[in-house]
């Protein structure tokens, strides 16, 4: 978990270092920061989809993976962990745009964007399997930078992911030499293709604040892409037995 525990001390530094010099910064540069993450995140999220080579999977992903989202109540769930930690640590804060605790947006915020991508789940795998933790490395270096222009904005509750990403990623980590044998590159693909959808929502949502999306309610679909990707042989099969083929 090298790379994790790396990871974890990046989002720390930045984030604290966004909290005790952020106020530095004019409102209108930590706007413009902000908004370049957006930018650069819905950027990401494309060129992540564009490695599809089904986009019918991802498109079933992204509806099972919201209906399981929903039902399952994921968003509202980060959200309550969120408020635990706000009410434990630091007195409750309305953002002036009217979109709720910054805090809780904060924590809401990092911890899906920290986490949700190919380089969160490669890494993972790489450092479990082989030790090389060159990948969370670098994605530590970028979750850094990420953190300070977050806490600057948003506050503690941008620290608080850091625990996010070490139960996320140490998690993938630890549970990597059971994956080895089981997931294919086509699943990767399409997962990769399939977090590039949820990021892009994360960014439209969230960041940039273009429409309110509840981006959080999608991460099931991380888990039905590769599944889908390993049932289509056998679903191709049974339509081939009901047409006749």
């Amino acid at each position: 978990m090298t790379g994790t525990l790396i990871n974890v001390s990046t989002v720390l530094l930045g984030g604290s270092l966004g909290l005790f010099f952020g106020a530095r910064l004019p409102e209108r540069a930590r706007e413009t920061i902000i908004g370049a993450l957006g930018l650069f995140t819905a950027a990401l999220g494309i060129a992540m989809f564009l490695k599809t080579h089904n986009p019918v999977l991802v498109l079933l992903s992204l509806l099972l993976g919201g209906l399981l989202g929903e039902w399952w109540h994921l968003e509202e769930g980060l959200r309550r962990v969120g408020e635990g930690l706000e009410r434990r640590f630091a007195a409750p804060e309305t953002g002036a745009d009217g979109h709720g605790s910054r805090f809780v947006r904060g924590f809401l915020t990092a911890s899906l964007l920290f986490c949700v991508g190919p380089m969160s789940i490669l890494g993972s795998v790489q450092d479990g399997l082989t030790g090389d933790y060159t990948l969370l490395a670098v994605k530590a270096l970028m979750d850094g930078f990420a953190a300070l222009a977050f806490a600057s904005t948003f506050g503690v509750g941008v620290l608080f992911s850091a625990l996010t990403v070490l139960c996320y990623q140490g998690g993938l980590t630890l549970l990597a030499e059971q994956l080895q044998g089981v997931v294919t590159g086509a699943m990767l693909d399409e997962l990769t293709a399939t977090g590039g959808v949820i990021l892009l929502a994360l960014a439209v949502g969230s960041l940039l604040a273009i429409k309110p999306l509840r981006a959080g309610n999608l991460l099931p679909a991380l888990l039905i892409a590769p599944l889908l990707v390993a049932l289509l042989p056998w679903l191709q099969h049974q339509a081939r037995v009901l047409l006749g083929l």
